[in-house]
């Protein structure tokens, strides 16, 4: 099943486009919330930018995973952000939170809304233990684990995520050698993206400077955690399960981390933009695919946004990908015929890591970033979720 939309009328200023660096599970970002992380990057990235914060009309606030306070979420980030009158819904869509959040921005500029304020952040790091009540049960209080137990089981099938990686694999026939050789070639792509002292991520990294009040400052400058992946190095990892073909290397670990955008028209977005160029959101697209078979949702998702759009894989002058595992890309390169190597050049989530809700915006902010090296042009994201569906995004950059 799948659905999509076209957008009238919505863009971003390619500057108002930003991320956060990404820190490793239990790293710099571990001590502070996730919406700590999300008001030091926004505030700095507006500041920066020069946005007019007294022009931003709504909030979209993107999350995954509980943080203190998060009930009051998007009016808290709101005030924090000297933006006390501004509120607007809080979504949570697993990995697809970020296209998700874009969507509603772009709904409302396309009706007459003014400038939405996009934020999406998650900390997987210290993931809350939930208790359930239980009235008159002798067995006492339910508990789930957020982060752990929603990787570990979908409630529909019983399967994990992992699971479903590893069925796709068999299925397509897909070798732990073609896995091991997607998971090198992201690992030397995001490798080649930080030449020149970081050039390419520079423009759009916002660092965090945050105060952890039992631990002191908290300072993140560059994604913290990558770890290089070789031939040789991936070739003797072990398969996560014993029966499997993907190890630690063809597979993403969970991350903290935040991004945002500013959405509005067409036009004032290139006013916003001060004659730089302008990322035009051309249309999107949701599906969902048969049970424990998650990572085939990449291709009809993006099927969905092309045939909305009236356009073709062929067109798309950039592809990245949201891939938690290798096989996703394997499965988007066999079915789409898009090479692996000329998909997510810079790197991916497989790489840099995946904190859900802000993972979409980072590689859409990527992908917007090669589209202006190269020009200009038409671009894809697409990327799995939870549940066995996926969404995907067409954006195009000019000047």
């Amino acid at each position: 099943m799948t659905s999509a939309a076209v957008y009238r009328d919505a863009a971003v200023p390619l500057r108002a486009l930003w991320s956060s660096p990404f820190a490793r599970w239990g790293g710099a970002l571990s001590r502070i919330s996730g919406l700590d992380a999300a008001v030091a990057v926004t505030d700095r990235a507006l500041s920066e930018r020069g946005v007019d914060r007294d022009a931003v009309e709504g909030l979209v606030l993107g999350w995954t995973v509980p943080q203190p306070a998060i009930f009051y979420g998007a009016t808290t980030l709101a005030a924090r952000l000297d933006m006390p009158g501004v509120f607007g819904p809080m979504l949570s869509q697993a990995c697809a939170t970020s296209v998700a959040a874009l969507h509603q921005a772009a709904a409302s500029v396309s009706t007459g809304a003014g400038p939405q304020l996009v934020v999406t952040a998650d900390r997987t790091s210290n993931g809350p233990e939930l208790s359930w009540p239980a009235a008159g049960s002798e067995r006492g209080p339910a508990r789930e684990n957020w982060v752990r137990e929603s990787f570990s089981r979908d409630p529909v099938t019983g399967r994990s995520m992992l699971a479903t990686a590893e069925a796709v694999a068999a299925e397509c026939g897909f070798t732990r050698g073609e896995l091991d050789t997607l998971a090198v070639l992201r690992s030397e792509q995001y490798t080649a993206a930080l030449a020149d002292d970081r050039a390419f991520q520079r423009p759009w990294m916002v660092a965090v400077e945050a105060e952890d009040p039992e631990h002191g400052p908290v300072r993140l400058t560059a994604d913290e955690g990558i770890r290089a992946v070789s031939a040789e190095a991936a070739g003797e990892l072990p398969p996560v399960r014993a029966d499997g073909a993907h190890t630690a290397a063809a597979q993403t670990h969970p991350a903290d981390g935040t991004a945002g955008a500013l959405v509005t028209t067409m036009a004032r977005a290139r006013e916003l933009a001060d004659r730089g160029p302008v990322v035009r959101l051309v249309a999107s697209g949701y599906a969902r695919v048969e049970p424990a078979r998650m990572p085939k949702a990449l291709v009809p998702a993006a099927r969905a946004a092309l045939d909305a759009a009236g356009l073709k894989t062929a067109s798309m002058d950039a592809v990245h990908t949201h891939n938690p595992f290798a096989v996703n890309d394997l499965y988007f390169a066999r079915e789409t015929g898009v090479p692996p190597e000329a998909m997510n050049t810079t790197g991916s989530s497989l790489v840099f890591g995946h904190p859900q809700g802000p993972t979409g915006l980072r590689t859409i902010t990527e992908l917007a970033h090669v589209l202006r090296a190269r020009g200009g042009g038409l671009g894809l994201f697409t990327g799995c979720a939870a549940g066995d569906t996926a969404a995907a995004l067409i954006v195009e950059v000019s000047d």
